[in-house]
């Protein structure tokens, strides 16, 4: 389990994915229904509404989920909480497969612009404004909030999916820490700027969501610098990850998880020199993958070795 399911509840297990709902999506929910106008006649139509909310969120993150695995990378858990939700993807780290991982969310909503525009006009045809005001209503705002979240989560600041998506691209023409610093900038004027609209129009809920986002980018800005030392230490020759493709690093990169001391797991065959503890696969610092010593041979020879799945 990692660290933000933390105060979560398990909703539901499908395909290998675990749901999660945190805590504060409860509050947020109570507050939605206190908080209820009168477009309304009854509370209940607010629930539904709310509810059919994060369905469409959670649509969302399955579409990052199952398109991660599409590609051979690792999806298990999403959490849902007030600011959205959360597909913790890990695919292989290749411009081509995070892009479509990323790209595959905004593709649901996308998919359900026209859907959910085509009920609002079979409503509107069928008179439910006069018959069914409720219904007609709900309709409305669902596929408002579905563009709108479409629209919102294409802004290109990073690490909303459109920022994530600036950097795949870029990610092709000048390698990953540069590509994940340029969209970190870019999320963190971008997060400013949100900001100062937040406070312009006394906005407590947009500014929450943009100072979040800024505090992300800013974070992702720090993971580039650290990409990019890692990118300028030596190497191994012959050696390279099965997974990242990279060259094997070079010097005491490695620590015991038994002992805490620092080594070169491939110069000493994967044996702690301070306690003796035999470790069977090597961690590549660069992707967090394991593999035996023997596949890191075979990834320097064989330019297909560790591209598993299909998709980009």
């Amino acid at each position: 389990m990692t660290q933000p399911e933390a105060g979560s509840f398990t909703l539901f297990r499908v395909a290998g994915i675990t749901v999660f709902v945190h805590w504060s999506w409860f509050l947020m929910a109570y507050v939605q229904f206190k908080l209820q106008g009168e477009e309304y006649s009854g509370p209940a139509w607010v629930v539904i509404e709310y509810i059919t909310l994060f369905g469409i969120v959670l649509l969302h993150e399955f579409g990052h989920a199952l398109a991660c695995r599409q590609v051979g990378g690792s999806a298990e858990q999403i959490v849902l909480w007030p600011l959205g939700g959360i597909a913790y993807v890990d695919p292989p780290p290749r411009p081509g497969a995070w892009l479509w991982s990323i790209a595959a969310g905004p593709l649901v909503n996308l998919v359900l612009v026209p859907v959910t525009g085509l009920l609002v006009v079979l409503g509107s045809a069928a008179g439910w404004k006069e018959t069914f005001p409720d219904l007609q209503y709900y309709l409305v705002s669902i596929a408002v909030i579905n563009l709108m979240l479409l629209i919102f989560n294409m802004l290109p600041i990073y690490p909303l999916d459109g920022g994530q998506i600036l950097q795949s691209l870029l990610w092709f023409a000048v390698g990953r820490p540069l590509s994940l610093k340029i969209a970190s900038i870019v999320g963190v004027v971008g997060g400013v700027g949100l900001i100062l609209l937040a406070l312009a129009g006394g906005s407590i809920w947009m500014g929450i969501m943009a100072a979040f986002l800024t505090y992300r980018a800013a974070i992702g800005f720090s993971h580039a610098k650290m990409l990019q030392q890692i990118a300028e230490m030596p190497r191994r020759p012959g050696l390279s990850c099965p997974a990242c493709r990279e060259g094997a690093l070079q010097g005491d990169f490695w620590r015991c998880p038994q002992c805490g001391q620092p080594f070169d797991m491939i110069a000493t065959q994967g044996q702690c020199p301070q306690c003796s503890a035999q470790f069977d696969s090597i961690l590549c610092p660069q992707c967090g993958r394991s593999h035996p010593a023997d596949a890191w041979q075979q990834a320097a020879t064989d330019p297909y070795a560790g591209r598993s799945g299909t998709g980009a």
